[in-house]
């Protein structure tokens, strides 16, 4: 909700389109500057007081945007929003952290991640709309504000579980130098998710300038929520099957198939169903992948630094996105939609390239702690 309401309310206070993409990209560059950050700071004072912080500043920055009059300076707007990035409690990477900590049998913990990136989805089908219909029947400003004070509810109830409230990181291992980027499998696994956030920011690109091609512009919302649907229904396969790769291998098979089923997009980019059937099933290749991620993540943070390493996956796949976007932008502007395609296409194929000549770090059983450093964290707490 936070990133659509965002921009059309700052497009609505300043009547610009170029200000409200400035606004919106402080917002999403200063949260994935500051989610490392503040994911060691949980690794180190535990989860409570970092998420409440957290969600109450950002919260507060969203109602005070919310609630400003038309003609506010875009400085105003600009610094807001990205007091609200630098704030946005880490909240993913806290549940993927305790993740391990409510298995009772490790085998099971690849479905968890699953389930947990199948749920994931929903938040991504329902919650531009939710935030469009708030503004259309109230105004965008309200709907940010609401996006605020949800985002602060929900955190305060996850926050004050007692799964949450009760962990408390790993302090009897000694931290490695550059905290868990100091894993080499975190690294490998960072540059993967920073690929394949270049893959999806294209293809947002691309497929709005497509369906805006083809002269059916209000196409491109439910083309990207048919996206949605198919990650949705991937995640719910793999959850059902085990949850995906646990392997360098199976991470390469799914990789390969993201790159392929989303580079595909090229041959489909003449026809609205085409594109349709396409990106569903290119959707499908996403939670599967995200959790076998998620899950290689928790088996290779070093101890103590398992929200950390969440975080920079996190920041990896914002970054990436970000870049995506960019040069998907560029090369709609100068050569259509099919150049988008192109470039995530060859996107896709340097992530697989990257899990390929880095296959010996994730499966380097030396590299792997002796328990899953959420884990380590639980039997620390206990």
């Amino acid at each position: 909700m936070f990133s659509i309401a965002l921009l059309v309310h700052a497009q609505q206070l300043t009547g610009s389109f170029a200000v409200a993409g400035i606004v919106s990209g402080a917002y999403a560059i200063s949260g994935a500057v500051s989610a490392p950050v503040l994911g060691r700071l949980v690794d180190r004072c535990g989860q409570t007081r970092v998420l409440l912080l957290g969600a109450t500043l950002t919260a507060l920055a969203l109602v005070i945007t919310g609630v400003l009059p038309a003609g506010t300076p875009a400085a105003v707007l600009v610094a807001l929003a990205a007091a609200a990035g630098m704030t946005t409690p880490p909240l993913g990477a806290c549940v993927r952290t305790l993740l391990p900590t409510i298995v009772s049998q490790p085998t099971r913990l690849p479905a968890l991640f699953a389930f947990e990136s199948t749920a994931l989805e929903i938040t991504f089908v329902l919650g531009p709309p939710l935030a469009l219909g708030l503004g259309a029947v109230w105004s965008m400003g309200g709907a940010l504000a609401a996006a605020g004070v949800l985002m602060l509810v929900s955190t305060v109830v996850f926050a004050t579980r007692a799964a949450s409230r009760d962990w408390r990181p790993d302090a009897s291992t000694p931290r490695r130098r550059g905290g868990s980027l100091g894993s080499p499998a975190i690294l490998v696994l960072a540059l993967i998710e920073l690929g394949c956030g270049a893959v999806f920011g294209a293809t947002e690109v691309g497929i709005t300038a497509a369906a805006k091609a083809l002269g059916s512009t209000a196409a491109a919302g439910p083309l990207l929520g048919i996206w949605g649907v198919g990650s949705l229904l991937g995640g719910i396969a793999a959850t059902r099957f085990g949850g995906g790769a646990r392997r360098a291998g199976g991470l390469i098979v799914l990789l390969t198939g993201l790159a392929i089923a989303h580079g595909a997009l090229i041959l489909a980019s003449g026809s609205v169903l085409a594109i349709g059937a396409v990106i569903l099933l290119a959707g499908a290749t996403i939670a599967p992948t995200a959790a076998s991620i998620y899950a290689m993540v928790d088996r290779f943070a070093p101890a103590g630094t398992a929200t950390e390493a969440f975080s920079w996956a996190l920041t990896a796949a914002y970054t990436g996105e970000a870049l995506g976007a960019a040069v998907g932008g560029g090369l709609v502007q100068s050569a259509g939609a099919a150049a988008a395609f192109a470039f995530v296409g060859a996107a896709g194929a340097v992530t697989v390239l990257v899990a390929v000549v880095g296959r010996h770090r994730l499966d380097d059983a030396s590299d792997e702690p002796v328990a899953p450093a959420g884990a380590q964290a639980h039997a620390h707490a206990a």
